[in-house]
């Protein structure tokens, strides 16, 4: 089969629209960099662009209709907005979904300590990682404290070019014998992961803290502090063909979800935009796509489109069963260097175009998503007539790995469902790399999808 780049395809102004929206990205993943900064971005668009929270209608005793736009935000980490279309909500949404969470490392409820003369602070890694990639590298705090008394403070620590970074220090070379001879995943141990924050005792450290930002040692218990990589988003090689960065799996996804979501002004079917928390830890908990929240969401709006109360759970049910979703996630983009763990025919490869994955999961497809066919071929047809360059793909060899995203959860409610996202280099690393046009391929494929007038 003949394939071909992104590159290849475009035309010099479709160059300039891919760099132009690349640069509005990278601006993006430089200052949001947890869920609760993603959210407060998105918010801001959605405001800018019109949509009001939910409660805004209900407060004004305001049903809701065609053009209405409407959002609302859960524990500031989980975001669902609904742009109302011409046909009945009844009849199914278009709904582009993605997580907001990325692997990282988490204070712990009392992370301070001092030992020998050295500052720590104590960390529980979040996600799947490999714990050696973290040591030896800057690192910032990005994160919220709630002080006994409600009043947040919201920090951010190791951006800023004269601001001080943190880091974890690794066995020097000339001493790592015993070290070098362990398996990888035990050359760092997990409650080695902790981060250096000063060398003059800790007395000094917590005087800093509350003069600068009114935080005592206690109040760690309320916290909720993310160690991320320190720095900018960055182009990476000679032709700065793609994009190097943190965390983007899934901020990329979600970045391009909120920006076709936003630019389709006049829907047919009702759009939808959700964006979720935890899906690195299983999707659980009050902020993970298997809480009641996205679905609690959607009973509220049909109440206020002058459905009976008796009338909202089957409408509610009716809803989510037609509705059609693109559960946007990264593919691991097809490496040379451990091309052993690919298998070449069916991985995604940087730089040609948007990937869908039928199936997901891992050891049979145990835990995953796989998407009918006739969803698939309404994609195809969508895809070829808005001329979208994809690539259709699974994650690794059978038997070696695979992975799993939010959308079996979903699926659940009888809805189409398929996985899709774009390659990436270093997934789940502190440095992820991305093609350009891969970034941007995917998010036209997302605006075709919305704006889609033929069903199947």
């Amino acid at each position: 089969m003949e394939t071909k780049t992104v590159w290849e395809t475009y035309s010099y102004e479709t160059k300039r629209e891919c760099e132009g929206f690349c640069k509005e990205y990278m601006d993006f993943l430089s200052r949001a960099k947890t869920e609760r900064e993603c959210i407060a971005a998105f918010r801001q668009q959605l405001e800018a662009d019109g949509y009001r929270p939910l409660g805004f209608y209900q407060k004004e005793r305001k049903g809701l209709g065609p053009g209405d736009k409407v959002y609302e935000v859960h524990m500031d980490k989980t975001l669902v907005a609904f742009h109302i279309g011409s046909q009945p909500m009844e009849d199914g949404m278009n709904i582009l979904a993605a997580h907001l969470d990325s692997p990282r490392l988490d204070l712990k409820q009392a992370p301070l300590y001092e030992k020998e003369g050295l500052v720590y602070l104590d960390t529980h890694y979040y996600g799947g990682i490999k714990k050696y990639q973290w040591v030896s590298m800057p690192l910032a705090l990005h994160g919220v404290v709630i002080k006994e008394d409600g009043q947040r403070v919201e920090l951010t620590m190791g951006e800023e070019p004269r601001e001080p970074v943190f880091f974890i220090s690794d066995l020097l070379i000339h001493l790592a014998q015993e070290q070098m001879k362990k398996k990888a995943e035990k050359v760092i141990e997990g409650e080695q992961l902790d981060v250096i924050i000063g060398s003059r005792e800790l007395e000094p450290i917590l005087r800093l803290l509350e003069e600068k930002y009114g935080i005592t040692e206690e109040d760690f218990f309320s916290a909720e502090i993310e160690v991320v990589p320190a720095g900018q988003a960055r182009e990476a090689g000679l032709d700065r063909s793609m994009v190097l960065a943190y965390g983007q799996d899934d901020k990329v996804c979600a970045y391009g979800a909120c920006r076709a979501f936003i630019e389709d002004e006049t829907p047919q079917r009702t759009d939808c935009l959700l964006l979720v928390d935890k899906e690195e830890i299983g999707s659980v908990g009050a902020t993970g796509m298997e809480s009641g929240f996205f679905e609690n969401m959607v009973a509220e709006v049909l109440s206020l489109m002058e459905k009976g109360k008796e009338a909202v759970w089957l409408s509610t049910r009716r809803c989510l069963s037609k509705s059609r979703m693109l559960s946007a996630d990264v593919n691991s983009g097809f490496d040379p260097t451990f091309g052993d763990c690919f298998e070449g025919k069916n991985s995604s490869y940087l730089g040609r175009g948007m990937v869908l994955s039928k199936f997901s999961g891992s050891s049979g497809k145990s835990g995953g998503n796989d998407a009918n066919p006739e969803f698939i071929a309404y994609l195809r047809r969508i895809f070829g007539e808005k001329r979208i360059m994809f690539q259709m793909a699974e994650l690794g060899k059978v038997d070696l790995g695979g992975g799993g995203t939010i959308a079996y959860i979903p699926a659940r409610y009888g809805m189409e469902v398929v996985d899709c996202g774009i390659a990436v280099l270093n997934m789940h690393a502190p440095w992820e790399a991305a093609d350009k046009g891969d970034i941007y391929e995917m998010k036209r494929g997302m605006s075709a999808f919305l704006t889609a007038k033929n069903n199947h």
